[in-house]
């Protein structure tokens, strides 16, 4: 019979990046909570998650756009192929109309969930107070999600949601940016220069631009933004409607 301390053995530990002193505990506790289950079923399935708590990059996506949303207190929103869960959590304090180009079904009462092309918003000019787009621009017209092959397609997204926004409006919008030269990374996104973003918000009035570091794992300045070929950081922008 297995030693109960080595019933799961340092190799699934190494496999699994969990260290051996982790595991070793483990091991003697599922041990003494198999002795006394307490009306439960046991099994192993061991998990490590200790240190700092994780954060990445849409942590700040979404923590800039919440920032200048509930600043602005918009009474209506227009969400274009944001992040579920940001818009699950907008949901319990608005009404928003979302739009991706896969169907979805929405479940809240507060969501207008329309199945459609970004490029081509089926909105009257000027029908929303706030518009948010967290990382979706760079996906436009590439087909990753079965819509039609467009090298234009996130110009043409940009400028029909600043036609549905209503004068003194926000945008709120990110995307990948280097200091690089801009690529494609096809068929998955495109990554900016600054000077692109620039172009798309030729018309607007600049509320806060923030950029975000991989590298240093929080807002940077510009001068921090990656140079180095094919990679990238990431842009966070909130710009006004004239």
């Amino acid at each position: 019979m297995m030693d109960p301390i080595n019933k799961f053995p340092s190799p699934l530990g190494m496999k699994s990046g969990i260290p051996d002193e982790f595991m070793a505990n483990y091991n003697r506790l599922l041990e003494k909570l198999e002795k006394n289950p307490q009306g439960f079923i046991i099994f192993p399935e061991p998990q490590y998650d200790l240190g700092v708590h994780p954060e990445n990059f849409i942590d700040y996506e979404c923590g800039f756009a919440a920032h200048h949303i509930r600043k602005e207190n918009p009474g209506s929103i227009l969400d274009v192929g944001s992040y579920r869960h940001f818009i699950l959590g907008l949901l319990a304090h608005f009404q928003v109309s979302t739009i991706d180009v896969r169907s979805r079904t929405p479940i809240s009462g507060n969501e207008l969930a329309i199945t459609g092309d970004a490029k081509n918003l089926n909105f009257p000019d000027c029908s929303f107070d706030a518009i948010v787009s967290l990382c979706a621009l760079e996906h436009f017209g590439l087909g990753r999600y079965g819509d039609e092959f467009d090298l234009e397609a996130d110009q043409k997204a940009f400028e029909e949601m600043i036609r549905v926004l209503k004068k003194n409006g926000l945008l709120i919008f990110t995307a990948p940016i280097t200091k690089a030269q801009p690529a494609i990374a096809f068929n998955a996104h495109r990554i900016y220069s600054y000077e692109m973003i620039k172009r798309f918000c030729a018309n607007l009035i600049c509320v806060e631009e923030k950029f975000y570091s991989h590298k240093m794992k929080g807002f940077c300045s510009w001068e921090e933004i990656t140079a180095e070929a094919k990679s990238w950081d990431v842009y966070c922008g909130c710009w006004r409607k004239k």
